[in-house]
């Protein structure tokens, strides 16, 4: 080995070094995280899941639907958040929809483009339905009464609005305001662009917001299996109807299913959503 020639010395060290790397990292390492994981965490290291009656029903780490075929909520059920990944909880998709407060503007369907809705009214869609379910109100600020984002496209003149749209809402609707600043408001004509226009959100007169923004948002990952317990005390109702018990019953549930915060202070009450409504059946 001494006799060789640097170069092929370095090569074969270096070699030599990838080898047990990719024994320790590769092949040791996680043997042993696999090892103590089984021993001490098994529960969790296996996902988490839960059983029932022998076959598997879910993991509490991972949210999912509770819909009927046709994608309708089943009122005798809990409701989850709202899933990041086309309103599906797939894991293989799991992500933030890295949308922004600034997101208010909708792109409108038109012969040879696509639509694209944004996170505004994706939200006051969401409230809208949310608030249908539970019998409360759906408005919230910068919200139509249609579940569309309340926003105007202002195109000036020497500092006067000659032309107003408002741009989330495609013809023939009729706008939220009739008038802004003396002009009347347009419906928005899909296809038609509107980019040089000022973007005008109107927040409106909503006095009280019923639903609760864990309703109406998807979490960082896309897959929460929690909801706030403000959202959970909003379903019970509906769902103690549902089931014919009483509300007390149904938030005694929810009240033994509520992960308090960890160490007490970090983060806030959740319940898991898949863990009671298995309670729910199981009563």
């Amino acid at each position: 080995m001494k006799h060789l020639p640097s170069p092929i010395r370095r090569h074969l060290a270096a070699v030599r070094a990838v080898l047990v790397l990719t024994v320790v990292t590769g092949i040791v390492y996680p043997l042993a995280v696999t090892g103590v994981a089984q021993v001490l965490f098994r529960h969790q290291a296996n996902g988490s899941l839960i059983e029932r009656n022998g076959r598997i029903v879910g993991s509490s780490l991972i949210g999912q639907s509770f819909t009927d075929a046709a994608g309708d909520p089943i009122p005798r059920y809990f409701q989850s958040r709202p899933a990041a990944p086309g309103h599906v909880y797939d894991t293989t998709s799991s992500g933030a929809g890295n949308l922004g407060p600034e997101d208010v503007v909708d792109t409108l369907p038109a012969p040879g483009r696509n639509g694209r809705t944004s996170l505004l009214t994706q939200v006051c869609a969401r409230s809208l339905a949310v608030g249908r379910l539970e019998g409360v109100s759906g408005a919230r600020p910068f919200c139509a009464p249609g579940g569309v984002g309340a926003v105007l496209k202002v195109f000036p003149a020497t500092g006067t609005a000659t032309r107003v749209v408002s741009v989330n809402q495609a013809c023939p609707a009729t706008p939220f305001v009739p008038r802004y600043q003396g002009v009347r408001v347009e419906c928005a004509r899909p296809g038609e662009d509107y980019s040089t226009g000022r973007t005008v959100p109107v927040r409106g007169a909503v006095a009280r917001v019923a639903v609760p923004p864990d309703a109406v948002t998807a979490g960082a990952s896309g897959l929460d299996p929690h909801i706030s317990v403000a959202y959970a005390m909003l379903q019970a109702p509906r769902v103690a109807r549902a089931r014919g018990r009483t509300v007390e019953r149904v938030m005694d549930l929810v009240r033994r299913h509520t992960v308090n915060p960890w160490l007490g202070y970090v983060g806030r009450p959740v319940v898991n959503v898949l863990e009671l409504n298995l309670a729910l059946d199981e009563e």
